[in-house]
């Protein structure tokens, strides 16, 4: 009994590898760069109107 539990410790071991190494890998939804692009935009809207003044 003793050696059945030796092996299953490696057992489970690599079991929760897999499960964690499936979960590392997931796929994510991709955010895209809309939120920073658009307030690139502004700030560069902002910067030419400070100009266009003086």
């Amino acid at each position: 009994m003793a050696a059945l539990a030796w092996l299953l410790i490696p057992f489970v071991a690599a079991v929760g590898g897999g499960l964690w190494g499936g979960w590392a890998s997931r796929t994510r939804r991709a955010r895209g760069d809309g939120p920073e692009l658009d307030g690139y935009a502004r700030f560069r809207a902002a910067m030419e109107k400070s100009h266009s003044g003086t």
